[in-house]
């Protein structure tokens, strides 16, 4: 997605959320779907269900800034993208959706994150999952009864985590995908307190991401 632009104080694409928008192309059904963009941050995923024929497309970030470039990039790129602030709980609100798609803040972090600036996008908590366990508990409520939920996220915020709390929230979960790939810049930045906490191999720079895949049991 090389239109989608990021604006000041809102964080560019990476690497993980081109993967999910390779992925979504082959492992859900964006065609005439009502989705959920959760997390939207520059809106691309929002944009690439609705590129790829979804009927409606509501996208939700906590940051202002977020949901004012989702709705310039959407606009700028003739995607039909409803973005909007707010939570889970306002998705919920909602509900049901037919593919519900996010990248969700997941790397481990010394401190709980707090405010609404661009370290939003990807600080997470101790163990990186500040949102991914109450998304993973809502999969049910989320999701039409053939419904689908796909989440990325880093191998360092449990990927055996994510798969038995989607079970136990009545989903059958499976690994769509899995990508190696080398740190960024946040990673890099973070390198030093994975290695002290115990998380991360001494001198190892790289990560596997996984698009999770959730439907409703």
């Amino acid at each position: 997605m090389d239109l989608v632009r990021a604006h000041p104080g809102v964080y560019a694409p990476q690497d993980d959320s081109r993967f999910l928008c390779d992925v979504m192309a082959v492992a859900a059904a964006p065609l005439d779907a009502r989705v959920l963009d959760l997390c939207t941050g520059t809106g691309v995923l929002g944009i690439q269900a609705a590129l790829l024929g979804a009927r409606e497309v509501l996208a939700y970030d906590i940051n202002p800034r977020a949901v004012a470039c989702a709705a310039d990039n959407a606009r700028r790129i003739g995607a039909e993208v409803d973005a909007r602030r707010g939570t889970l709980t306002d998705a919920l609100a909602e509900r049901p959706f037919d593919l519900v798609v996010s990248n969700p803040p997941y790397v481990p972090s010394p401190n709980r994150p707090e405010g609404v600036g661009i370290h939003r996008a990807w600080d997470a908590g101790d163990d990186g999952r500040v949102v991914l366990d109450p998304l993973c508990d809502a999969v049910r409520e989320l999701l039409t009864p053939d419904g689908t939920m796909l989440i990325v996220h880093s191998e360092f915020s449990g990927v055996p985590e994510t798969l038995r709390r989607l079970t136990a929230a009545g989903a059958v979960a499976d690994v769509a995908a899995r990508r190696r790939i080398a740190f960024g810049p946040v990673m890099h930045s973070r390198a030093a307190w994975l290695e002290a906490s115990g998380k991360l191999e001494p001198g190892r720079r790289s990560e596997e991401l996984v698009v999770v895949r959730a439907r409703r049991a």
